[in-house]
């Protein structure tokens, strides 16, 4: 007798079955936490994938930019700029090549120091461009992360609390009239924790590998700001040389 109560449970007890069978609140609860755990997954294998295109990009950039080659050359050959590290790299560029730095010998040191600034800041401009990108739907993740856990527990307590009003109406209080309430309402937290943790594992892998390229970026503004203070100072010197 108990192996065929047990039996009949366990039949009644399938993922699917417990889903539908639950009243609305519940369902709603268990199925906005699929829905949940699904885009999490989307924006998870997104932002691997763009941050290894993004790292790998970068990687050949650098390898061009540190070759000793012509600087103005590489900025014809890039056109479109792929990764945060060339739209940096574009953006100073287009403000050194904008500028005439040549004037009256008056003005030129005055000139070098706000050109100086405004490089900077171009650069500056354009990698918080490119990282609010790459840290676009992150937020979803961090609040998943957060927030599915405690709407599984709501899930729960609510059917918990259906499952006893289901028992005072019966007068019912065998295994067999209350195991499905429980289970579904148990069900719901299952579902919370599966959206949750690997919403909130990738989030802090994500925003630790962003956090390191951020660096990386740093060090190419401070490396290439200096590469053309040298230069702004060199064509001052020429430029005074010549006036002679």
């Amino acid at each position: 007798m108990g192996n065929e109560v047990a039996t009949e449970v366990v039949n009644q007890l399938s993922m699917w079955d417990m889903v539908w069978s639950s009243d609305l609140i519940t369902k709603a609860v268990m199925i906005g936490l699929i829905a949940a755990s699904i885009w999490s997954w989307a924006i998870i294998f997104e932002k691997f994938n763009t941050l290894r295109n993004v790292k790998r990009l970068s990687k050949l950039f650098e390898e061009r930019f540190w070759s000793g080659g012509s600087l103005d050359k590489l900025y014809d050959s890039i056109g479109n700029p792929q990764d945060p590290m060339s739209a940096m790299f574009m953006a100073a560029m287009k403000e050194w090549r904008r500028t005439n730095i040549m004037k009256s010998k008056t003005d030129r040191g005055l000139r070098g120091v706000s050109l100086q600034q405004r490089i900077e800041k171009a650069m500056m401009v354009s990698m918080d461009k490119e990282l609010d990108e790459l840290d676009n739907n992150l937020g979803f993740l961090a609040s998943t992360g957060s927030v599915a856990p405690l709407v599984g527990l709501f899930g729960t307590v609510w059917g918990i609390i259906s499952c006893f009003n289901a028992i005072a109406v019966t007068q019912s209080n065998s295994l067999t009239s209350i195991a499905p309430g429980i289970a579904e309402a148990l069900f719901t937290t299952a579902f919370g924790l599966i959206a949750a943790i690997p919403a909130y594992v990738a989030y802090n892998i994500i925003t630790s590998d962003i956090e390191r390229y951020t660096k990386k970026l740093e060090n190419f503004l401070a490396e290439f700001s200096s590469i053309l203070s040298r230069e702004i100072d060199d064509n001052a010197i020429r430029a005074e040389m010549a006036g002679e």
